[in-house]
């Protein structure tokens, strides 16, 4: 999962990405308007937690815009106005959920994971292959009835493998959902990741390489 954060009062918004990061969830966090509409161009995001409160290009103009773009990121709008007609009027701009601050972050956790269930087809709460159990909400996985103590980089790698179905998962795009813009694309940090993985779910193996495409989850 990949979210961009934009709220113009530094100190909250990256808060707010270092919690996220902290649940395995990669983060790009920017303060106003136009860089948000920067980065929604020629990133993929899953959602996107946007400040409506925004100077200069305000934060309902940028959801105008990144509906009228057909974004495939869903909106979590934020905003100090927590009447019921201010929601109204966020949600009929295009956002996708509304949450008014101060708020629990446990509560912007769970909106978040359940908007990205929306971004894309529709996947199991609890995801299971090949005796593995991965659980988003609680971080917690298991192979065989064992937890295992994963990294959140191996939390969110095996994530997105699970996720794929025994699809195959590139080495970029596992750098693109697991990890943020300031990664170097040109890093081994995937297949570093990948040996620790396989160590700590054990034999047998469960995740193939496949040469010059990227890694996927053996069917059996």
């Amino acid at each position: 999962m990949r979210v961009l954060i934009v709220e113009d009062e530094r100190v909250l918004a990256d808060a707010i990405a270092d919690g996220l990061r902290d649940e395995a969830i990669a983060v790009d966090a920017v303060y106003d308007g136009d860089d948000a509409l920067e980065r929604a161009s020629y990133n993929e995001y899953d959602v996107v937690v946007l400040d409506r409160d925004l100077p200069t290009v305000h934060g309902d103009e940028v959801c105008r815009e990144l509906v009228r773009l057909r974004s495939s990121a869903r909106i979590l709008m934020l905003t100090a106005a927590g009447d019921v007609e201010d929601r109204v009027d966020g949600l009929s701009l295009g956002a996708d959920d509304y949450l008014p601050k101060p708020f629990v972050f446990g509560e912007l956790v769970a909106r978040v994971r359940a908007l990205a269930r929306r971004s894309g087809p529709p996947v199991p709460p609890v995801l299971e292959r090949r005796g593995i159990r991965l659980d988003p909400y609680r971080r917690k996985v298991a192979r065989d009835g064992r937890e295992l103590r994963l990294t959140n980089k191996e939390f969110a790698v095996l994530e997105e493998l699970l996720r794929a179905e025994g699809g195959v998962v590139s080495a970029e795009r596992l750098l693109e959902r697991a990890w943020d813009e300031n990664i170097d694309p040109f890093s081994n940090i995937v297949r570093v990741t990948m040996a620790t993985l396989r160590r700590k779910l054990g034999e047998p193996p469960v995740i193939e390489t496949v040469t010059g495409a990227g890694y996927r989850l053996e069917s059996r």
